[in-house]
């Protein structure tokens, strides 16, 4: 897996002071999306073991809030194979951290049992996750004015609650 970029003092896609790893890869291609460049599998620098280093090493900071997951698109079946072991071990060792991914896949949809970016990691992957923001970014629905997300059809959905209800739960004081 390629990575663009880390932003370790993000306050931008999450709440409180987060890092930030954006992934590379993406076959989604949602016009205007504002990442382009992060379509190609091969930009930016090779995710490595200091890498992941790196990225837990600014999680140890009791004035950051977590992780968040972005891209490019973390959920492309060979960027969840690499962020799995990731994610363990964010969980292990910051289990009180939140961990918030954006994708352009629908999670009932495309990510449960059945859809089309169900694959070996996607279920361990969710089950660390507390905050999904879902859907893919339609301009023709962009509002500015919208937090944590760039288009009306995008959900933000507390993953554990969705999950043990087996329906969608939104986090409807950040809609």
């Amino acid at each position: 897996m390629n990575y663009g970029t880390i932003k370790k003092y993000d306050i931008a896609n999450g709440l409180g002071v987060r890092t930030t790893l954006f992934v590379s890869g993406c076959t989604n291609h949602c016009p205007g999306c504002f990442q382009k460049e992060t379509w190609d599998f091969d930009y930016g620098k090779p995710y490595t073991e200091k890498t992941e280093q790196d990225i837990l090493d600014s999680l140890d900071h009791e004035y950051i809030d977590g992780l968040t997951l972005l891209g490019g698109e973390p959920f492309e079946f060979s960027n969840q194979e690499a962020l799995i072991r990731l994610l363990r071990k964010v969980k292990e060792r910051f289990p009180t951290k939140s961990i918030w991914c954006y994708t352009g896949f629908v999670l009932d949809q495309d990510l449960l049992l059945g859809g089309k970016r169900h694959g070996p990691y996607t279920e361990e992957m969710l089950s660390y996750l507390n905050v999904l923001v879902d859907g893919p970014f339609q301009e023709e629905r962009k509002n500015i004015m919208l937090k944590f997300r760039g288009s009306e059809n995008q959900r933000i959905i507390d993953v554990p609650a969705s999950l043990a209800k087996q329906e969608i739960v939104l986090l409807e004081d950040l809609m």
